[in-house]
């Protein structure tokens, strides 16, 4: 059982070291692996679950407490990815600069949506996010997304962004503001307003339900990394 809540953030840390940092998919993409083919791929897929997120924290708000300083933090995170209400700085269109600058001829319908249908690898992991919510705790539902996603969602994003900077993948200036923005800036600021409320929470039973919520959300997210690694490794 874990007495302290740092030791649930140490456990969590080590798990995406293992699940994420040292896995197959930022191995091979900072080793300069992959053909820019298979980095557009990897792009295309990507624009949907950063496409979905918004809905990931709305079903995260519906199981919220009632109290505002539950669900507010889930707002303010949400608000970021609309990009604060400025015209053109949503979430949605920042990635876009990322996925043209990769894939200047990606088929797009008039809503900016690529052409091609997004991979299962994807969308179950959209869809194990937002059904754990149906029935999640508060406390869960914070978890989730705290410990689950925020926590690390900076360190990975900002590992994406270094691997995309091997001369492997230099043919054309890649537009990488998208991924340095969410690791230097939001994920940790994310991160933190949700710790507020979970550092709360003293009791080891709570604390190993934080964790094991945390490692069962961030072990389905590493599940679609690693699928699409063997999508793209498919296409070579």
């Amino acid at each position: 059982m874990f007495q302290t809540y740092v030791e649930v953030e140490e456990a969590m840390n080590k798990l995406v070291d293992e699940e994420f940092i040292n896995a197959a998919f930022l191995t091979h993409l900072r080793n300069g692996r992959y053909t820019m083919r298979q980095i557009q791929y990897f792009a295309l897929q990507y624009s949907y679950y950063s496409r979905h997120f918004p809905r990931v924290l709305g079903a995260a708000i519906s199981a919220m407490a009632p109290l505002d300083t539950w669900w507010v933090p889930l707002a303010d995170n949400l608000w970021d990815e609309a990009g604060r209400g400025a015209p053109g700085k949503s979430h949605e269109q920042l990635y876009k600069t990322f996925l043209l600058s990769v894939y200047p001829d990606v088929e797009l319908d008039g809503n900016g949506m690529p052409r091609e249908p997004m991979s299962s690898a994807v969308s179950d992991a959209i869809q194990t996010f937002i059904d754990f919510f149906r029935s999640a705790t508060p406390l869960e539902a914070m978890a989730a997304v705290g410990l689950g996603s925020e926590m690390f969602a900076g360190t990975v994003m900002g590992a994406i962004a270094d691997g995309l900077k091997h001369p492997a993948y230099q043919e054309r200036p890649l537009n990488l503001l998208f991924w340095e923005v969410h690791a230097d800036e939001h994920e940790p600021h994310h991160y933190q307003l949700c710790k507020d409320i979970l550092v709360q929470f003293t009791e080891p039973k709570d604390l190993d339900t934080m964790y094991s919520v945390g490692a069962q959300i961030a072990k389905s997210e590493a599940r679609m990394y690693a699928r699409l690694h063997d999508e793209m490794l498919s296409l070579s």
